[in-house]
């Protein structure tokens, strides 16, 4: 629980900087213009393209939770798709409150109403997880490559270099860097020293099974009974992240002209603020707003966007996580059957 703890006061932590980092220099008029934004939203178009974002999400979600009994199967295991759904989304809710704490209970929700192995089913997790860092990597790698020429086409490099020099150029000064590495070698002595050998035999035994489990769920690969649903599920997941994405940008009018491009950037871009930061607090936007001063858009009017785009993927995860933790009380446990 300590571990926890710790890891939710730096993830949280990271949020709250990228927060600072993202509103530390603006002007009164930045601020104005923020609002404008914000509440330009409050019309029935916006506000029904911010709905189909969510929509995109959930239904994304449902197929990362098809995939996930694909993953199950081979292992010799049946799982409800119900089940697989409500556990894709008790891990997102979980995840908003405590970092990584949702692949855990997802697992632990997989034991309870579907009799699956904890070991057993973290292994398709890292499996998945693997699998979308790969995507992750093909398409930050093809985003690169369509669009070297980007900033001398839009002629608009002076904006961004001036974003660049307020935002990032902080976070490479060495001091804080070195300030991070000390506080991380005490933390790690710290803990290390007070450890029993009792309890490091523990933690030994326990990683031995786990890594046992976790080989099981990355050689289920290959015993997948449809590869290539596996495929076209994974490519489904991304696609509705794209379709997400590009919806939203349809609620602002200053972005409605982009076309599909930006919004494939935003994704994999916004994609990194939501694996540093808690909940992408403050980075998603942050990393938003930075995209679209590319595309000439004004850093305030990319804020805007970029923590409306963030509120409405939070509140899709409350809206259907929540009635969903609810719901899981009254689903039936089942002593599922192994497969043959």
């Amino acid at each position: 629980m300590a571990k926890k703890l710790i890891q939710l006061f730096i993830f949280l932590g990271l949020g709250i900087f990228f927060i600072w980092l993202s509103v530390k220099d603006l002007t009164q008029k930045d601020i104005e213009i923020i609002k404008n934004s914000a509440s330009g939203i409050l019309n029935f178009n916006s506000l029904l393209f911010i709905s189909i974002s969510m929509v995109c999400g959930i239904v994304a979600h449902y197929f990362r939770a098809l995939r996930n009994i694909l993953l199950i199967d081979p292992l010799g295991y049946s799982v409800r798709k119900i089940t697989a759904f409500y556990s894709v989304m008790t891990c997102y809710l979980a995840n908003l409150a405590i970092p990584r704490l949702g692949e855990v209970l997802r697992c632990t929700f997989l034991q309870r109403y579907d009799k699956i192995p904890f070991q057993k089913s973290i292994g398709t997790v890292v499996v998945e997880r693997a699998f979308d860092f790969l995507i992750f990597l093909l398409l930050f790698i093809l985003i690169v490559f369509f669009n070297r020429g980007l900033i001398s086409e839009l002629e608009i490099s002076q904006q961004f270099v001036e974003w660049v020099n307020d935002k990032w150029l902080f976070l490479w000064s060495m001091k804080y860097v070195t300030l991070g590495i000390i506080i991380g070698v005490i933390l790690f002595f710290f803990i290390f020293k007070n450890r029993s050998k009792r309890q490091f035999k523990k933690i030994s035994e326990f990683i031995k099974r786990m890594v046992e489990g976790l080989w099981q769920g990355l050689i289920s690969i290959k015993d997948l009974k449809h590869p290539w649903l596996f495929v076209i599920y994974t490519v489904a997941i991304w696609v509705f992240y794209f379709l997400g994405t590009f919806s939203c940008m349809f609620a602002f009018h200053f972005l409605q002209h982009l076309g599909p491009m930006p919004a494939f950037i935003v994704l994999v871009v916004g994609s990194i603020g939501f694996m540093i930061a808690q909940g992408g607090l403050g980075a998603y936007p942050l990393f938003v707003a930075g995209i679209l001063v590319l595309y000439g858009v004004n850093y305030a009017q990319g804020l805007a966007a970029g923590w409306i785009g963030w509120t409405a993927q939070t509140l899709m995860i409350l809206i259907v996580g929540v009635p969903v933790l609810i719901l899981s009380s009254f689903l039936k446990i089942e002593d599922r059957k192994i497969n043959e």
